[in-house]
Formats: C-alpha cells, sequence, structure tokens
C-alpha cells in the first residue's frame, strides 16, 4: 500500500517531499512478502465469498462486481507503470493462470450453477465457463481430478485470464521506481511516536534499530501503511477519527510442494467453499504459484491464531492495542464470533496427517513427505463499532482518515494489496480534494478507466482489459 501510494504521488506532485519509513530490512517482507500470501491477482473471479447466496438461494454479485472492479484499476496502474519504463519486466511480478472454483455435493454444485449463470451475463465475467463434465475438469485440472470417486458430483467454473501476482516482488521494483526519483527511503527504522506538533504538522519519530539513533521528522501528510502495525499508530496519532477500532490477528499456514513431476501437472488457482464457522481468508485453495522464476504449488490455508500484529511483532501486539474507547467493540465482537473462536482452537490442534487429509479433499493423490508445512503472514482483521451490536469483526479493509485530511490509515486485509491502487486513489481524493483537478490529466494517464465503471460500459472494459494484458503479458 504505501509503495503504491509513494508511486503515485511522486508522478502527480514531482515536487514533493516524500519519506518512507519501513523497520525491516527491504520492502515487502512482511505481508506483501512472497510466501505470506496465497499471491492471487484477487478479482473476484474464483473467490466464492465474494458472491454468497441469498436467503431465497439467488446468489449475491455486488461485492464480486466491486472487487473486479477494483483490480482493473490496479492492473491499469501496473500497465501505465511498465509502459513508462517505470519498473521492470512484468514476469518479475505478474503470471498469467487460470482461476477456478471447485465443489463437490449436490448443494455446492448447485450453488455453483446459480453463481455461473449470475455472474456471466455482467462484462468483467463474460469469458467464465461451467462444467460439471469429470472429462472436462481432468483437463482443467488433473491432480483435482485423479483418484476422485467417478461418481461423486463435481462442479467447476474458470476464467482462464486470472493471474498470480509476487507482492513482494512488486512492491520492491514500486520503492526501486521512488528512490530512483528522490524519495527517501529509510529501512531498519521504527516509528515510535506520531503527534501534532504546535503549529499543525505531524512531528513523527523515527528510530534507527542498528544504532539506537533517533530524529523527528515533520510532515503535512502522513499515510500510516504498516499492515498489521497500522492500529498501533493510528492510536497513537490521537485523531478522533481512529478511536473505537480494535484489531482480531489471525495467521496461517500452507503446504508447498516444489517437486516438479508434481507441479508441472498444475496450472491453476483452484478455491473451494470454506468451512462453517472458517474465516473468508482460509477458503482453501490449492495454487501455482510463480516465485523468482521458478514454479511451486501451494496448499491451505490452515489458521491460527498469535497475538502478534504482524510476523515480526510481539505477543503482547494484541493486548497492548486494548484502549477504553474499544474496549467495548472489542468485547462485543468476541461475544458474537464464538464460532470463528471454535474454529480457531479446532485448526491449531491439527496435526500434520489433519492437514495433509485436507489437502487430498483437493488433491486425492497427495502424498504428505512432498509437501513441507510454512508459516504466512499475519492478518489483523478490523473491529470497530456498531450502534446496536456494540462492535463487529469485519473481514475487509478499512480506511481511516482524519477531519482535516492530514492522516490516513489502512487497516484489515483481504482482498488486501490486488486492490492497493485504487483504495490509494480513493484516499488522495479524500485527503486532498483541493489538488484533484489539476490532477485529472495525469490520472487519466495512469489510468485509462478512473472514475469509470467498467462493468457498465462493456466496450470499453474489452479494450482496457486487452490492453492492460498486452503490456502485462498475460
Amino acid at each position: 500500500m504505501s509503495a503504491t501510494l509513494g508511486s503515485i504521488i511522486r508522478q502527480l506532485e514531482p515536487g514533493w517531499d516524500i519519506c518512507l519509513y519501513e523497520r525491516l530490512d527491504q520492502a515487502g517482507m512482511e505481508a506483501s512478502d512472497s510466501w505470506n500470501n496465497a499471491g492471487t491477482g484477487h478479482s473476484a473471479l474464483c473467490e466464492l465469498n465474494y458472491s454468497p447466496a441469498s436467503a431465497d438461494g439467488s446468489v449475491e454479485t455486488t461485492k464480486a462486481i466491486k472487487i473486479n472492479e477494483q483490480f482493473q484499476v490496479s492492473r491499469q496502474f501496473w500497465s501505465h507503470m511498465v509502459a513508462a519504463g517505470h519498473i521492470g519486466a512484468p514476469r518479475k511480478f505478474i503470471n498469467p493462470i487460470p482461476h477456478l472454483s471447485f465443489v463437490w455435493g449436490d448443494g455446492p454444485a448447485d450453488y455453483l450453477r446459480r453463481r455461473y449463470e449470475a455472474l456471466k451475463p455482467q462484462p468483467l465475467f463474460e469469458t467464465m465457463e461451467h462444467t460439471e463434465d469429470h472429462a472436462t475438469l481432468a483437463q482443467w485440472t488433473p491432480l483435482v481430478m485423479g483418484g476422485r470417486d467417478p461418481q461423486q458430483r463435481v462442479a467447476a467454473s474458470r476464467v482462464e485470464g486470472g493471474t498470480d501476482i509476487d507482492f513482494g516482488s512488486l512492491t520492491r521494483e514500486l520503492t526501486g521506481f521512488m528512490e530512483k526519483n528522490g524519495v527517501d527511503l529509510n529501512f531498519g527504522t521504527d516509528v515510535t511516536e506520531i503527534a501534532r506538533g504546535t503549529d499543525g504538522r505531524w512531528e513523527v519519530s523515527v528510530k534507527d534499530r542498528a544504532t539506537d539513533e533517533e530524529t523527528t521528522v515533520r510532515a503535512r501528510f502522513v499515510f500510516i501503511g504498516a499492515g498489521g502495525g497500522a492500529l498501533q499508530l493510528l492510536q497513537r496519532s490521537g485523531i478522533p477519527e481512529g478511536k473505537g477500532f480494535g484489531g482480531f490477528p489471525v495467521s496461517g499456514q500452507f503446504l508447498r510442494c516444489g517437486n516438479e513431476e508434481v507441479v508441472d501437472q498444475h496450472h491453476a488457482k483452484v478455491y473451494g467453499q470454506a468451512s462453517v464457522g472458517a474465516p473468508p481468508m482460509s477458503v482453501p485453495h490449492l495454487d501455482t504459484r510463480f516465485v523468482n522464476g521458478k514454479r511451486s504449488l501451494l496448499f491451505g490455508p490452515y489458521a491460527g491464531f498469535s497475538t502478534k500484529f504482524l510476523q515480526r511483532g510481539s505477543l503482547l501486539d494484541l493486548p497492548l492495542s486494548l484502549r477504553p474507547s474499544n474496549l467495548v467493540p472489542m468485547l462485543a465482537a468476541g461475544k458474537d464470533n464464538l464460532d470463528l473462536t471454535k474454529y480457531l482452537i479446532t485448526e491449531v490442534l491439527k496435526s500434520r496427517e489433519s492437514k495433509n487429509e485436507g489437502l487430498r479433499e483437493y488433491y486425492p493423490e497427495a502424498t504428505g513427505h512432498a509437501w513441507e508445512l510454512i508459516t504466512a503472514g499475519q492478518r489483523v482483521q478490523v473491529i470497530k463499532k456498531h450502534p446496536t451490536k456494540g462492535g463487529i469483526l469485519q473481514f475487509g479493509t478499512e480506511m481511516i482518515t482524519s477531519s482535516d485530511g492530514s492522516v490516513a490509515a489502512l487497516l484489515g486485509a483481504s482482498p488486501g494489496a490486488s486492490t492497493a491502487a485504487p483504495i490509494m486513489f480513493e484516499m488522495l481524493e479524500r485527503c486532498f480534494p483541493q489538488q484533484v483537478a489539476a490532477w485529472q490529466p495525469k490520472l487519466k494517464e495512469m489510468i485509462p478507466g478512473y472514475g469509470v465503471k467498467l462493468n457498465e460500459n462493456p466496450q470499453l472494459a474489452r479494450e482496457i482489459m486487452s490492453e492492460t494484458a498486452k503490456v502485462l503479458q498475460l
């Protein structure tokens, strides 16, 4: 998020002074790291939680369309950065890969058919295919079908134009552009305090982790894009808009396979349905990954719990985030999500063999010894005030801005990095309303579809998607 914002502002306002502070030794090593997330270009093509079934059995498509719209903005931004020579070859961070939704059983298969029928007429989903034919599915995803009961009812929807993204590599490409264009990058640096100065500017206290040297930076605008660590920095700013927010950390693990004989048989991202009581981020999926030019398979995630807000954080992160203003929302959200608590306890206690059994539901002939268990990054889900419930747990992102637009922070997780560009453009509109009119020509240069809903403009959508695919070599 921060690398995206810095890259955008540098092009909109070349004369502004920009500083980036990162506590680790290089960019993109926490939640954006290649192995700390699934690398899916989240566009709602295969993620079933973005298109839930309503009580009457119909499928709600609003969120799926919105997320796909957001992803198209990100694609346009990355395409612009590549075409302008601001970042390197697209294969460093993005690769084409089909996205599939796969289910079994009568109820799930009926739902998936209804989902296909609801999404297929939408311009952004017009290339979607659907089948229940075992032979066709064996061609689409041989590992998933190999060894499966031929009498089992299965169903899948597929979009060939999906993507796998190495968000760690993309983050480093963007910060590389920033550094070449005068942005002051500071790694190995902790932000310890954010306070309003007497003249209205923000005084940001930073400490060099190697030397313990402390300095104060004065700024007219501060963006807190610290992933799981954003909540604590937002609280330190003291802005009223940040009061009442809490965070619930969820960790995750994946099984990873690098065996070329296995990897070569699977070329897709295959998403299933979440278990009852499981958070949306725990939807099981069997993915092809491209990291550092090498293909691997990833299966998971297996949810876990830690009180850390960052993978390299402190076990005191959660208790130290408690405030009088967020205690009621935190307790209310906890009371209303006992099924999630039960689910997390069950996940934490799972044996390795239980994890292997989960893998075999999607890859029946899998042998556990070919897969290594890796720990992924932390995700801090947003807890916020609610007028009637006291507080709710929100599986999404939340942008908080001060009334004067001088501070902004991004909390939450899914769909995360895939929608970084549109979220940052929205934040700029909220924080810099007086500059937006003058920025329009440059914004249109970066995002040809800026301000347009592509799903409502089919011809423009096809033109833009075709052009970005060409530039990004998809």
